[in-house]
């Protein structure tokens, strides 16, 4: 089980390779807000400007477990797989959210025989000193969105924001997302933008969650 004091040096060693605190935040299933304090805790980054002072409030969830093996991580998207196909049999496209998301969409859009296309978030591009990130964008490499009914499917849902940022952009190429599924829900949302949420595991805070992103 890691504590902090791992999560610190997770987030040293990769910031110590250059990812950003966008990219920090995708690799150990935190909130933005929490990879920043990570990375200034580790000494590696810059002085913490905003951070309150016990530090974010904030779950870690490591699925490391599934993704180091194969056949585990299948069975994990086969039972994902199940959760969409509540949403109808005209869904063609199954869209995997970069860079965990990728790798699950693949075995949902195999058990339900849809194509596949990823999309890579501006949260990867998030440092604490960008103005402004640049735009998502959908990988040329796999299937177009061409105006059809999709499913979401990403590992964690931590603030929303990068669920809701991929529905947005799917609408803005004329797509249809018709269901999100994801691993485990640490908001524990029904819906985004009216899509429906799907997780294998909801995390329920108890208490006050104040400075959570």
């Amino acid at each position: 089980m890691k504590n902090t004091d791992d999560l610190v040096a997770s987030a040293a060693d990769l910031a110590e390779r250059g990812l950003s605190k966008g990219e920090i935040a995708d690799e150990l299933n935190v909130s933005r807000e929490t990879a920043s304090w990570l990375v200034e805790r580790s000494g590696t980054g810059t002085e913490p400007t905003s951070s309150p002072s016990g530090g974010p409030h904030d779950i870690h969830v490591d699925w490391s477990a599934l993704g180091r093996d194969s056949s585990r991580l299948y069975h994990a998207g086969a039972a994902m797989a199940d959760l969409a196909a509540k949403q109808g049999q005209d869904v063609d496209l199954t869209i995997g959210i970069e860079k965990a998301g990728a790798p699950l969409a693949t075995t949902v859009a195999h058990e339900l025989d849809t194509d596949l296309g990823t999309y890579a978030p501006t949260k990867h591009q998030w440092d604490d000193d960008d103005s402004e990130a640049a735009d998502g964008s959908f990988s040329r490499n796999f299937a177009e969105i061409r105006n059809r009914d999709c499913y979401i499917v990403d590992d964690t849902i931590t603030s929303g924001k990068t669920m809701s940022e991929t529905i947005s952009a799917i609408r803005q190429q004329g797509g249809n997302p018709v269901a999100c599924v994801v691993l485990a829900d640490k908001r524990g949302v029904e819906d985004i933008q009216g899509v429906p949420v799907y997780s294998l595991l909801q995390v329920i805070r108890v208490g006050s969650d104040d400075g959570a992103e």
